[in-house]
């Protein structure tokens, strides 16, 4: 059994690096015997390994014709990076206007981690304290649904092998981009931390686009305008929980 299980990890983590990486390429259809005779191994941890590459969206399974490579496109990268900006811009302004002492010491923290962890080259490590980074700024706005949907979105894309982690940018400069939003924070400066917050998102979400882009296809440099129109508003309003939360005090 363990031997299986390891078997089918290796392969779909080759398999989800050939898919990301373009060597098999978005719309091409493969047989689980083909697969199998290229990665010299048994159909059956191929099978598996498609199948949760199924789940994370990467292939499809076609009854009688094998599977075909769906890959992770432009529009997918965008639409989650929207969604995130709706939630995550309007958190770190709540988390400049609520965040308690003991959050924002976590929030300066984290910074310093992800610093050390850039430096020193471990990006196991570093990949987790970015995660905790954004959901210790989503814990500001005080709803569990928020903070897991914050969680969620992030991983769809990780999940799938997409990072800008060492690939499209240094660590460094991931852990440059967290520091602003958590000083903004610790100066209760909500609106500042939530431009900042939009600028790492917006970068984030721009470079992962032009990763997965394929030959010939472009990014709109004004992907995020309406979504950005539309947070200032919601970060704003989000501001009115303290004034609430006063006056039940």
């Amino acid at each position: 059994m363990t031997a299986r299980t390891t078997a089918t990890d290796r392969v779909f983590a080759l398999l989800r690096e050939q898919i990301v990486g373009g060597e098999l390429a978005a719309g091409s259809q493969h047989s689980i015997y083909r697969l199998s005779e290229q990665l010299d191994v048994s159909r059956t941890p191929v099978r598996e390994a498609v199948l949760r590459l199924a789940d994370l969206g990467l292939v499809e399974i076609e009854r009688n014709r094998g599977v075909r490579i769906r890959g992770v496109t432009v529009a997918d990268v965008r639409e989650v990076f929207e969604l995130r900006l709706l939630l995550e811009v309007p958190a770190a302004a709540a988390a400049a206007r609520l965040a308690d002492r003991a959050l924002l010491d976590e929030l300066a923290a984290n910074v310093e981690a992800t610093r050390a962890h850039a430096e020193a080259g471990r990006r196991t490590d570093f990949t987790r304290v970015d995660r905790d980074f954004h959901s210790l700024v989503a814990s500001a706005v005080r709803n569990p649904r928020l903070e897991a949907e914050v969680t969620r979105l992030r991983d769809s894309i990780q999940a799938r092998g997409v990072s800008t982690f060492g690939r499209s940018r240094p660590l460094g400069e991931v852990a440059a981009e967290h520091a602003p939003v958590a000083e903004a924070g610790a100066a209760r400066e909500p609106e500042a931390a939530a431009a900042r917050m939009s600028a790492h998102l917006e970068r984030t979400g721009t470079l992962l686009m032009r990763q997965v882009a394929g030959p010939g296809e472009t990014v709109d440099p004004g992907w995020a305008e309406d979504v950005r129109a539309a947070t200032v508003a919601a970060g704003s309003s989000m501001l009115l929980k303290e004034s609430a939360d006063e006056g039940h005090r």
